[in-house]
């Protein structure tokens, strides 16, 4: 099939994926920008699985202030070379991620759901599940609630898990994966810190 440099342009705006590959989804969806964009978040994460065991030496330490200097972040981005550390589209990602923790509400704990203590999600499963009990309703169908509400809770206070704030349709996982296929390194968000003032560390 087809397709016109019009659509290439549009898919283009929405993804910032590569000229070929908008071409490649374009074709394989039928023209469906819908069905491209997914296309492209597969292919994006397909990438990054594959390079996710390679080691991530280099990177950059990204800032941000915000809310006239009320809250401010640190956050390392580690990736393979220093040539991509210096790369606009790397720099953008730590940018974004800077801004992601600064801006999220509530804001993230954890990079990642894996680095969430297990402790922590039995007491607030017990909590749900206790919640859900109130309901009457059969053992399994409150388990079933619990998780739902684990998986919520999990991505609220994962960074990695949260819905990116400039584009709700993809998550922060997206965005890194997405970077990944871009820039054809691998991308590990190392930690960040949050300042808040008046407050402990968040």
């Amino acid at each position: 099939m087809g397709v016109s440099a019009a659509e290439i342009k549009l898919l283009r705006e929405k993804t910032g994926a590569g000229i070929m590959d908008c071409k490649a989804a374009l074709q394989a969806s039928e023209g469906d920008v819908t069905k491209s964009i997914e296309f492209l978040r597969k292919k994006g994460l397909a990438t990054a699985t594959k390079k996710s065991s390679r080691a991530t030496d280099e990177g950059s330490i990204g800032s941000y202030i915000h809310y006239g200097g009320k809250i401010g972040v640190l956050v390392e981005v580690n990736c393979e070379t220093d040539f991509v550390a210096r790369n606009p589209e790397f720099q953008n990602l730590v940018k974004d991620l800077s801004m992601q923790v600064a801006g999220s509400n509530p804001a993230p704990l954890y990079v990642r759901k894996e680095e969430v203590p297990a402790d922590m999600i039995e007491h607030e499963r017990a909590i749900f599940k206790a919640q859900a009990m109130e309901s009457k309703k059969p053992e399994a169908v409150i388990e079933k609630i619990a998780d739902g509400k684990i998986n919520k809770f999990l991505k609220s206070i994962c960074l990695m898990e949260q819905s990116f704030l400039k584009d709700p349709e993809i998550t922060v996982s997206d965005l890194v994966a997405q970077t990944i296929s871009k820039v054809g390194e691998n991308i590990q968000v190392r930690r960040f810190v949050r300042f808040q003032l008046g407050e402990g560390e968040v």
